[in-house]
């Protein structure tokens, strides 16, 4: 693996530090497992145009257009890349961090890169969604970081350090959804946007014309199961062809990932979609919706305001149990920790599910969300650099490198690319 560090996929190079006149420069780290955090990044720094703004993300074609002060740096995607040798493998894993093994060269470019950039750009903040190690970095260097809330028992030393070592939180969703024993500490420098969509899409479809597009009678009862994208396996195919036996006038979908044990039975009434480009249509047509609570899917059902069951995939920290469990207890949901296996639990769950309160829904939705977390985070940004003078320790290295890189040009173009490559190493 080449050890020179990855380079901005868009036409915009990296710049030195910024001047007096030029507002300093905002950072995030987006991880691109899911939709969710790319999501929520693109729609945030819609609102951000009068700052440059870098993104590190191991998957930057996956953004949507974005504006000229943005430019998107690819680093390594660190997951199921091994240790250099298996002595390094087997080290015991640090309690100080959430996920640190060594010897794996990704994991080395990727934080140099973001290393590299937060040393030269003098940054005004760091972005991490989500990322507790990314957090640490930028406090090791003396930047100011902000990391994305997200559900979970994250009470572990690692989380723990992360959330203390930010100077803020951001929690795209409603106050009311918090969790009660997230510490109060914490909660003090926790800013809640409210549930955060990008509302810069195109408004979602009613129920009548959604099923116009899908062709779905009228009076039809029509229950939707989703698996969000950042789902590991998807829905299990099995108990969804008990509710489909359990009742049978339903029309049932299933958009997404499906698992199979392998005793499947096909009913006429339960149709697999697959990944689809208009599930928004789906979820407007249905009576009922299914799914893995994640934030991004969760947000987009409550905005049409449907009927909702919470069942949670497995996921670290127990995320999703954590927020349905919330949605539960607030009443936009019906929770339940397990896959329904009988007629009767199937049932009993759909009519607590037609029960669920859809104002409520609705009210967690904020249509401005983006555009207040942007504000939140330039104004955290200002607040923090308020008459500021250019870091004196950073504009010397700039300007130290500027002279070596031109005195080398002057001496041999082949040494001044040297230089070149030996400030963006990180040394394998």
């Amino acid at each position: 693996m080449s050890s020179r560090l990855p380079t901005p996929v868009s036409k915009h190079a990296l710049t030195p530090v910024a001047g007096p006149s030029q507002p300093r420069a905002l950072g995030f780290f987006v991880h691109h497992h899911g939709s969710g955090h790319i999501k929520r990044c693109a729609a945030i720094i819609g609102h951000i145009d009068d700052r440059p703004v870098t993104i590190f993300c191991a998957q930057p074609e996956r953004f949507p257009a974005l504006a000229d002060n943005v430019t998107l740096v690819r680093i390594p995607n660190p997951h199921g890349q091994p240790s250099c040798t298996a002595a390094l493998h087997h080290q015991s894993a640090s309690t100080a961090m959430d996920c640190a093994p060594l010897g794996v060269s990704a994991i080395r470019e990727g934080m140099g890169a973001i290393a590299q950039w937060l040393s030269t750009r003098d940054a005004a903040l760091l972005v991490s969604d989500v990322s507790a190690e990314v957090v640490l970095l930028a406090r090791i260097l003396s930047v100011p970081a902000v990391k994305l809330r997200m559900h979970g028992n994250r009470t572990d030393a690692a989380h723990v350090a992360a959330y203390s070592a930010c100077v803020g939180l951001l929690a795209p969703f409603d106050e009311r959804l918090e969790q009660a024993d997230w510490p109060a500490r914490f909660r003090q420098k926790t800013c809640y946007t409210g549930g955060l969509i990008d509302s810069r899409l195109a408004q979602p479809p009613s129920r009548e014309l959604a099923r116009q597009r899908l062709g779905l009678p009228a009076g039809k009862q029509v229950i939707v199961a989703i698996t969000g994208s950042g789902a590991g396996i998807g829905t299990p195919l099995a108990p969804l062809t008990v509710g489909a036996r359990a009742l049978p006038e339903a029309q049932w979908f299933t958009l997404g990932n499906t698992a199979r044990y392998g005793h499947e039975t096909a009913f006429s009434n339960l149709c697999e979609v697959g990944w689809a480009d208009n599930v928004t249509d789906y979820i407007a047509a249905a009576d009922v919706v299914i799914a893995t609570p994640g934030d991004t899917l969760i947000h987009e059902v409550a905005k049409l305001g449907r009927p909702l069951v919470c069942i949670p995939e497995w996921c670290y920290y127990d995320e999703q149990a954590c927020k349905a469990e919330a949605l539960d207890l607030l009443g936009a949901a019906a929770y339940s920790p397990t896959w329904p296996g009988s007629f009767p639990s199937w049932r009993t769950l759909i009519e607590r599910a037609l029960a669920v309160d859809v104002e409520i829904q609705r009210s967690l939705v904020n249509a401005n969300a983006a555009a207040q977390a942007a504000s939140y985070l330039c104004n955290t940004a200002d607040v923090l650099w308020r008459n500021d003078a250019v870091d004196s320790t950073a504009a010397a290295a700039t300007t130290a490198t500027a002279t070596v890189t031109a005195t080398a040009a002057t001496e041999s173009p082949q040494r001044a690319t040297a230089v070149g490559v030996k400030q963006v190493a990180c040394g394998d």
